[in-house]
């Protein structure tokens, strides 16, 4: 593949030039960022004014699951735009309810309601006002290592540093920890133990802050950007378990984790767990149109079946956004992209990561499942000393900062977070664009193995 435009790097400079005199980037320091412009994308790669390609192991943010341009969900927005380019939420339009239902039909148990966002943030949002009014109480547990979206509750429940600047401690969030084996706060040695002393823990924390004042557990099925951590076995069946006792909501993030990035619709398929509220984005339609929503439980949508629910959004359900999720849908069955990225995981990926683990010092542990994976990069492999530190900037994420450089230098675009490099490729890539990113990786992880110890 090659790119659609011939270089041009004086397009380039007036598109970078016009970014730096207006364009205000999220998460940056506006003076120190060098964002590239991109001159076009198409699968799982996109290329710069200057005819450089680059294969994309981040999936945009982890949402382009069927790739760049898809031509059939490009083709259902030009359609759409034609027919009824917008419409008011209050009204039933065809498109919007296709939509929801092709959603409902796929989440797991009785989430067959669907409230329609503009994205993952605003749906933790809704989620949590649904599950405070449902239950009359006010506290909602979060975990550390988590990232539940930057609008003011959502930041507030969100448990990396993103939070810090915003902590203004939104009233009720209460932080607990979740399992985490390989950097286990639970001094525990096996999986079994993790569980078991993080369910423990979890029912702890309930009890002093007193069960009858929480209204929710809010955790992402399958963490994401804090680290793609899958949860040990028993865990969300445990959790599922402690809410049902205390009359707790429990809510599912799969803003990240779902519409095939683990390998099932939803990652909640693989443990055998229905929550009563399920918040989605991203893959919903390859992020093409801007989307997001909860699936809700039939006890929780009929707490609004006379009373009023006093929340909604100017573009709920916007039918290009939905004509974009019912063709992605469609494509994602048509192609068998769920199934296509659980061969991913289990037969390309998996055993890939797991043999560059034992020739690379760099690589304390490999996690993931279907195209959603993690490799830990560490300074000693004894240890488990993060390859920098935690929260690192500047000077002291330097190794980082090396790596992903040679990972470009090689044509991959990858995905780095702290001491983290997550392999997310589209759901949908095909094993040579994903034996070819692995083997770039290898290359950039020779970096890496440099500032070992």
């Amino acid at each position: 593949m090659t790119p659609h435009v011939e270089p041009d790097p004086q397009a380039g400079a007036a598109v970078k030039a016009a970014d730096r005199a207006h364009v205000f980037h999220s998460w940056s320091a506006q003076g120190l960022i060098d964002p590239l412009a991109v001159a076009g994308a198409e699968g799982s790669y996109f290329w710069d004014y200057d005819g450089n390609r680059y294969l994309d192991f981040t999936s945009g943010l982890v949402y382009t699951n069927i790739g760049y341009q898809h031509p059939k969900v490009v083709a259902a927005i030009q359609e759409q735009a034609g027919k009824l380019a917008t419409f008011a939420p209050a009204f039933a339009v065809d498109v919007r309810s296709e939509a929801a239902r092709l959603i409902a039909e796929r989440t797991p148990g009785d989430l067959d309601k669907i409230f329609f966002t503009n994205g993952g943030a605003e749906a933790v949002e809704n989620a949590v006002r649904m599950a405070r009014l449902h239950t009359g109480r006010h506290k909602v547990l979060s975990a550390f290592r988590s990232y539940h979206g930057a609008t003011s509750t959502a930041i507030n429940l969100t448990g990396d540093p993103r939070r810090w600047a915003s902590d203004t401690g939104s009233a009720g969030v209460v932080r607990f920890w979740a399992p985490f084996l390989y950097r286990s706060p639970f001094y525990a040695t096996t999986e079994a133990e993790e569980s078991a002393r993080a369910l423990q823990h979890l029912e702890d924390t309930i009890a002093f802050e007193g069960p009858a004042t929480i209204a929710a557990i809010i955790l992402e099925t399958v963490p994401g950007t804090a680290g793609i951590m899958t949860p040990p076995p028993g865990y969300l069946a445990g959790v599922r378990a402690i809410c049902d006792k205390y009359g707790i909501v429990m809510v599912l993030d799969e803003v990240m984790a779902g519409f095939g990035r683990t390998g099932k619709w939803f990652a909640a398929e693989h443990f055998d767990v229905v929550p009563d509220l399920m918040t989605f984005a991203k893959g919903v339609n390859s992020g093409y149109v801007p989307l997001g929503g909860v699936a809700i439980s039939a006890e929780i949508a009929a707490t609004f079946d006379k009373r009023p629910y006093p929340g909604g959004l100017t573009y709920s359900g916007h039918p290009l956004a939905c004509a974009a999720a019912v063709a992605t849908i469609q494509v994602m069955e048509d192609e068998k992209v769920v199934e296509h990225a659980a061969h991913l995981g289990e037969n390309v990926i998996g055993p890939a990561l797991r043999e560059l683990a034992e020739r690379h010092p760099s690589v304390g542990e490999v996690r993931g499942l279907g195209v959603f994976w993690a490799l830990d990069l560490v300074r000693n492999k004894e240890t488990r000393e993060p390859l920098v530190p935690y929260n690192a900037a500047g000077e002291a994420n330097a190794p980082m900062a090396a790596f992903g450089a040679a990972a470009k230098k090689n044509g991959l675009w990858p995905f780095i977070n702290m001491n983290r490099t997550h392999v997310v490729p589209a759901c949908n890539a095909s094993e040579a664009e994903v034996k070819e990113g692995l083997a770039a990786l290898d290359a950039a992880l020779s970096v890496a193995d440099e500032h070992t110890a």
